[in-house]
């Protein structure tokens, strides 16, 4: 497995842990040929539409993205594409993945615990604007979206809601 596959699989690997603890199944595509890596559900809710769905963007790198506004991370015109807009049955997020330059140092393990290193940040591309660019858009996450337990049960709780991310 080369390095790329690596991060995917860490990637998914985190987002499966986080979406565990709280409480949500997951489903992935066979074919990812819309900008979807992995989707959330879940089962009933109490909210105004029930059994809400998350579909995400998946990205995984190392820490020399993070600057003092969040992280910068160039994504793919099609990626930046596929998860804009307001007009998605399922609401779309990027999940981006940080992990140590040393993929010796991505998990610890001990009798005790097991440690991740190092965790996730998520942004909503619904109201990004259109661009000019061919290639790449760089896409600055907040250092405030950690894509945790409670993160996620917020914007489950919020989609369920019917509200937008």
């Amino acid at each position: 497995m080369d390095i790329n596959q690596q991060k995917e699989q860490f990637s998914k690997a985190y987002v499966r842990d986080v979406a565990s603890v709280a409480g949500y199944s997951i489903y992935e595509s066979d074919v990812d040929d819309d900008s979807v890596d992995i989707s959330i559900a879940q089962t009933g809710g109490n909210g105004t539409t029930r059994s809400p769905k998350l579909d995400i963007q998946l990205k995984c790198t190392e820490m020399n993205i993070m600057q003092d506004d969040g992280l910068h991370y160039p994504l793919k015109i099609k990626n930046y594409n596929d998860l804009r807009g307001e007009n998605f049955l399922v609401p779309r997020m990027l999940v981006v993945v940080l992990v140590p330059d040393d993929l010796d140092d991505w998990l610890e393990q001990t009798a005790d615990q097991l440690i991740m290193k190092h965790c996730g940040y998520w942004k909503s591309l619904r109201t990004e604007p259109e661009t000019d660019n061919t290639t790449s858009v760089t896409v600055v996450v907040s250092k405030d979206y950690i894509f945790n337990v409670d993160s996620l049960r917020n914007i489950m709780q919020c989609i369920g809601n019917g509200g937008v991310l």
